[in-house]
């Protein structure tokens, strides 16, 4: 896939059930981060604040995944997470499951603090 210049140039790029699970991670994010950016970061459709990307997201073949930048965001949650946690900085979920919005939005608003205590 070509790097994509906008959210709305990826979201174009995906099938339907890859795009249907992408906008319920979107709207999770979204609203746990209102006062949030939408952009592209690191190839992928993310969110920034002051610039800065915070939290990005992404479908693949068989799945897709939130990428909470540092790592304290998948420390502070890692129980909650449990298996969905494939690496340092990586939650995974597969298509069909029912995404855990309240857990999504734990995750993004201490990603959020974690920014603001940086950047601001």
């Amino acid at each position: 896939m070509e790097k994509p210049k906008s959210v709305d140039a990826y979201f174009e790029s995906l099938t339907d059930e890859q795009g249907a699970a992408l906008r319920r991670l979107r709207e999770a994010i979204a609203a746990a981060a209102p006062q949030a950016e939408e952009g592209i970061t690191y190839s992928m459709p993310g969110f920034l604040l002051d610039g800065h990307g915070f939290v990005s997201y992404a479908a693949f073949n068989d799945h897709y995944s939130l990428f909470p930048m540092g790592s304290e965001a998948i420390a502070a949650h890692r129980q909650e997470l449990g298996s969905r946690v494939t690496g340092k900085g990586t939650i995974r979920f597969e298509y069909g499951e029912p995404l855990l919005a309240a857990l999504v939005k734990k995750v993004v608003r201490t990603c959020l603090a974690q920014a603001t205590a940086k950047w601001r």
